[in-house]
């Protein structure tokens, strides 16, 4: 398996032309002693390597680029095209954001820029050709960053024109716009196609999840995603009409709502993202989102960022506990990253980020816990070589994330405000996480023959070749899960008539009726056939059975006894129906059986708390062994016997693992 570096990277963000340059030999020196081997550059250095519209002034560049060159660092350029310089919002206004409100910003902050003004797209694909020119040929260049964090929404005129383009590209004609987004309803009826404008608050929609045309507002997610993408795509391309072989990335945001990232996937060289969770945040949404992103592409990916040790900007941002940092690392390498990068390398003396973690902190010396946990992080990473470097992730299980749902989903007036996307696929994967039991997020275009089981939840919209998909899985032997609010529409918002789960009704062998919504403070009792009975609460769909065995039926409400679970045979395979939100335990009845019933095997067979996961180079399987818990754990037994790569040693029978231990256990292939 060929990996895209020669080493793991490890580093992160450097601004060196925040200081002055005594300061940079300084750090210099502490890097090499924490075996830091890249930097991150020039994010946000537009306004110093361009003051004025038509001078550049590489100067101070040169000298960073040639200090790093010099110390052979992996170097990772970015384009610094995600923060404008005033001299252009003072010149050209136009090439700032409209927010949701209808309001034009001015000059400040980032995230900002308009993706549709022709002058930010002039500027940018002019700035990172000079960039190309000037560093291209430079060796110790390993990666080319484009923009940073994505993000942020205009509502501008631009926009708006874009928009229609768009909107005639993808639907041909007017009558095709109307019936797309149903305009009957509150007569909407667009007679021409400068009739449509933006969905903001001045026009369809409440609140920026709250839309009173779902059809509009979900092609403008569409269309806002593709207009980001295309300026990712023209730095992208001006880049390597220079440098051929430049490889090239971006830095995403895991399961951010904005971008549909796998679309975006499919024009980056290597998938790279930013690793922030919350004091909060359960082990198994950081593990989801690792391996969401190694999914994007089925490959590595890089870390771009993370935080040494307490981040800035969340509620409460706690300091990282003695060991967290690292385990947290290895984590992140155990489901698919070759690199560690971090924000930043030297903590910033003002601005909003001054109190965001560094590697060097405001002491500015190197006797610090965070310097000493880096450098042993470091120290390890080295030692490994490029042993653990491309190595892959087999997955018998996937699990369908897909941006077009998300957005349709959390835009539906009904039947709760509490219905999250993401909060319901994790309820999902967490149960295969905490089996150890490997699984990949795939996207709907996947290769489903791949794997033994499919989980689809809350797979609320059925786009064109969906169904047809997921009937051949089944039919060829494979196991599909679904539930409540599946099947429901198309990829307009426009519901499938005939009843739900629409798509998918054959295949599950269920009809539903109607969905019965409880509030918070309601719930309801499900009864399997052996007797267990468990709590589910949010939604309760109240079905018909049409060929399905009925595993478990609701205990009370006008619908008692009517069906809640169930399986129904299809060609070879099977399809699970979960018609409502169950707490854990019952969810984990459901999926024992289907993991029993598919011959679905963890990484190990034991049972444990510790997180196993397992990377296979051509050579080696590497099985990563981590405890996250507040309680010590005793080393599975089929694990002892293994050279661990961290310490050489010998896993032993009966070993002891604390909290954030961590092992790397070699198994010869």
């Amino acid at each position: 398996m060929q990996s895209k570096f020669k080493r793991i990277l490890f580093g992160g963000d450097y601004n060196p032309n925040q200081w002055p340059e005594e300061i940079w030999k300084e750090d210099m020196t502490y890097f090499k002693e924490a075996h830091i081997n890249s930097a991150t550059i020039n994010v946000f250095s537009w306004a110093k390597i361009q003051p004025s519209e038509n001078v550049y002034d590489f100067s101070q560049l040169d000298k960073i680029v040639d200090m790093l060159s010099d110390e052979n660092y992996d170097i990772v350029m970015a384009t610094s095209t995600a923060a404008l310089p005033a001299w252009m919002v003072k010149k050209y206004p136009e090439t700032m954001s409209t927010d949701f409100e209808g309001r034009h910003h001015k000059f400040g902050g980032r995230h900002n820029f308009c993706p549709n003004s022709l002058v930010y797209q002039k500027y940018a694909k002019a700035l990172a050709t000079e960039l190309a020119k000037r560093y291209g040929s430079n060796k110790n260049i390993s990666v080319w960053h484009i923009n940073n964090e994505y993000g942020g929404y205009c509502y501008c005129d631009n926009c708006q024109k874009q928009f229609r383009v768009w909107l005639k590209d993808k639907y041909k004609t007017i009558n095709a716009v109307n019936e797309a987004w149903n305009t009957e309803f509150w007569g909407h009826t667009f007679y021409d196609w400068d009739e449509i404008v933006v969905p903001n608050q001045l026009s369809e929609e409440f609140l920026p999840d709250m839309t009173m045309f779902a059809g509009i507002s979900i092609d403008y997610r569409r269309f806002y995603s593709d207009s980001m993408l295309n300026c990712y795509k023209m730095e992208r391309d001006a880049i390597k009409e220079i440098c051929p072989d430049a490889f090239i990335t971006t830095n995403l945001m895991g399961t951010f709502k904005g971008l549909d990232y796998f679309k975006w996937a499919k024009e980056m060289d290597i998938v790279s993202w930013d690793n922030y969770p919350a004091y909060d945040t359960p082990w198994s949404m950081v593990a989801m989102t690792h391996d969401l992103m190694r999914g994007l592409k089925d490959e590595p990916f890089m870390l771009m960022e993370q935080t040494p040790s307490q981040q800035n900007w969340q509620k409460y941002n706690s300091l990282k506990r003695p060991g967290q940092m690292r385990a947290q690392s290895y984590q992140t390498v155990a489901h698919g990253a070759d690199t560690i990068q971090f924000f930043q390398l030297r903590r910033s003396v003002g601005g909003c980020e001054k109190f965001h973690g560094a590697v060097i902190a405001h002491a500015g010396t190197n006797n610090t816990r965070v310097f000493r946990e880096t450098a042993q992080l470091g120290k390890e990473l080295e030692s490994f070589g490029t042993k653990t470097l491309g190595s892959r992730s087999n997955s018998q299980v996937g699990i369908i994330f897909d941006w077009d749902n998300y957005w349709a989903l959390e835009y539906t007036s009904g039947p709760t405000q509490d219905l999250k996307y993401v909060d319901q696929i994790h309820q999902y994967y967490e149960y295969f996480y905490n089996n150890n039991i490997s699984v990949d997020m795939i996207p709907v275009d996947a290769d489903f023959s791949k794997y033994k089981v499919i989980a689809a939840p809350v797979l609320y919209m059925i786009k064109d070749g969906m169904k047809e998909k997921l009937e051949k899985f089944v039919e060829n032997g494979g196991t599909l899960i679904t539930t409540f609010m599946s099947g429901i529409v198309n990829q307009s918002d426009n519901v499938y008539l005939g009843g739900y789960p629409g798509p998918l009704r054959k295949m599950a062998g269920v009809w539903v009726e109607e969905i019965d919504a409880l509030a918070p403070e309601q719930s309801n009792t499900v009864r399997f056939a052996d007797g267990t009975e468990y709590k589910c609460n949010l939604l309760c769909d109240l079905m018909h059975t049409e060929g399905a065995e009925v595993l478990a039926s609701y205990e009370s409400d006008f619908y008692a006894g009517m069906p809640a679970v169930t399986k129904n045979s299809y060609g070879k395979g099977k399809v699970y129906y979960v018609a409502t939100q169950f707490e854990a335990a019952g969810l984990t009845k459901v999926l024992d059986e289907v993991t029993k019933e598919s011959a679905v095997s963890g990484v190990i067979a034991e049972k444990t708390g510790l997180e196993i996961t397992c990377r296979e180079s051509d050579t080696t399987r590497f099985y990563f062994v981590m405890n996250f818990t507040d309680e010590e754990q005793v080393l599975p037994v089929s694990l002892a016997g293994k050279t661990d790569l961290i310490t050489g040693e010998t896993a032993k029978e009966g070993e002891v693992m604390k909290k954030w231990d961590v092992k790397i256990l070699q198994e010869a292939l």
